[in-house]
C-alpha cells in the first residue's frame, strides 16, 4: 500500500472530491445480490500478491461464527435486500471450524452459497469432506466452490502460491469432481496475455482433467487483473460515467457488501468492498441498515480494479 500512496500522491484524500476539486463518483446499493462473509484471514499458505494479506499468521480478521452469520441472515430478511447469494471468503474458509455449519445455515434459508477456497489441506480433512458430501446431497448445485487457480500453467501458479501448490489444488479439485460438487475457478490475467489466451489455457486444463467448468463463462472462470500498486491510476469523477459509458450499477459495491469480525472487536462490521478490509473509510457500520449508505470511490482499487478493470467478485 505504501507504493500505491507514492504513485498516487495527492489523490484519494478527500472522500467526496478528487485532487482537482471535481465531484468524486459515488455508488449506491441499488441491486443487492451477494452478501459476503470473511471467515477470517488465517490461511494455510502465504501468497505473493494476496489482496487481503492472508497467511498462517494474519489473524487481523478472526473466525466468523454461525451465530453471527444467522444474525445477518435475519437482518437480510428484515431489510428485504433481495440478496440471492451468500458468499464466503478468507483467508482459507475451511480453516474456520464452523464453515460447514455456516454454509448449511445459509443453504437452509434458500440462498445459493459460494465458498472461495484453495482446495488444499484444510478442505481435504475427513470432517470437512464428510460435511461437503452431506451439503451436496441435500442442496446439490445450490453450493459452489470457487477454486483459486492462478493460472493453467503450474509454474505461474506455484510462483504465486509456493512449490507444488498447483498439484495439491488439482488433487482437491479432482476430489470435488468425483464427489459431484459444483466448481468454479478464480484466476489472474497476466499483463502479456489476452483474455482469450488465458481462457484457452484453462479450457485445455479443464478438458484434460474432466472438470465441468466453462472457461469462457466469466461467472465460472473469473479472471482478476494483476494489481500493480506502483502504477498511477486516475480518480473517478461523476463525469467519468458518461465518458466511459459505464453505469455505477456495474460496480460491485452497488450489488454487494462484506461482513468481517476484527480481532478484539465486540461486533462484526459491514464493509463496502471485499478488497479493502483494512481501510476504515470503507467500514459502513455494524448493521445492514447502516451499510445501505452510498460509497465514495476513494481508493486506487476502485479505479484500477472495478471501474476501469471491470472486475467483479460475484458471477
Amino acid at each position: 500500500m505504501k507504493d500505491s500512496l507514492l504513485a498516487n500522491s495527492g489523490k484519494f484524500v478527500e472522500p467526496s472530491v478528487t485532487a482537482d476539486g471535481s465531484d468524486r463518483a459515488r455508488v449506491s446499493l441499488t441491486n443487492a445480490q451477494t452478501l459476503w462473509f470473511n471467515t477470517g484471514t488465517l490461511c494455510n499458505i502465504t501468497c505473493a500478491n494476496c489482496y487481503i494479506e492472508s497467511s498462517p499468521d494474519n489473524d487481523r480478521l478472526v473466525y466468523f461464527t454461525e451465530a453471527e452469520l444467522v444474525d445477518y441472515l435475519d437482518q437480510l430478511e428484515a431489510r428485504d435486500w433481495g440478496v440471492t447469494e451468500i458468499a464466503f471468503t478468507g483467508g482459507e474458509p475451511f480453516m474456520n471450524p464452523e464453515m460447514i455449519p455456516m454454509a448449511r445455515a445459509a443453504l437452509a434459508r434458500g440462498y445459493e452459497v459460494l465458498i472461495l477456497t484453495n482446495a488444499m489441506r484444510p478442505m481435504m480433512r475427513p470432517r470437512v469432506k464428510d460435511g461437503l458430501r452431506t451439503l451436496v446431497a441435500d442442496y446439490g448445485d445450490k453450493l459452489t466452490l470457487r477454486i483459486s487457480l492462478d493460472h493453467s500453467d503450474p509454474v505461474v501458479h506455484d510462483g504465486e502460491r509456493g512449490k507444488d501448490a498447483f498439484e495439491r489444488t488439482l488433487e482437491g479439485m479432482r476430489w470435488l469432481r468425483d464427489a459431484g460438487i459444483r466448481m468454479a475457478v478464480a484466476g489472474r490475467s497476466l499483463w502479456h496475455e489476452s483474455d482469450a489466451q488465458a481462457r484457452a489455457g484453462y479450457g485445455a486444463l479443464f478438458a484434460r482433467e474432466g472438470f465441468d467448468i466453462d472457461s469462457n463463462n466469466p461467472g465460472m472462470t473469473v479472471l482478476f487483473p494483476e494489481m500493480d500498486e506502483t502504477v498511477e491510476v486516475p480518480e473517478i469523477t461523476t463525469a467519468c460515467w458518461g465518458i466511459l459509458n459505464k453505469s455505477p450499477d456495474s460496480v460491485m459495491c452497488s450489488s454487494s457488501r462484506m461482513v468481517v469480525k476484527r480481532k478484539g472487536a465486540e461486533r462484526p462490521a459491514v464493509l463496502a468492498c471485499t478488497l479493502l478490509p483494512y481501510d476504515p473509510q470503507f467500514e459502513l457500520g455494524s448493521t445492514l441498515e447502516e451499510a445501505e449508505q452510498d460509497v465514495f470511490l476513494n481508493h486506487p482499487h476502485c479505479a484500477k480494479f472495478c471501474v476501469l478493470g471491470g472486475a467483479s467478485c460475484s458471477a
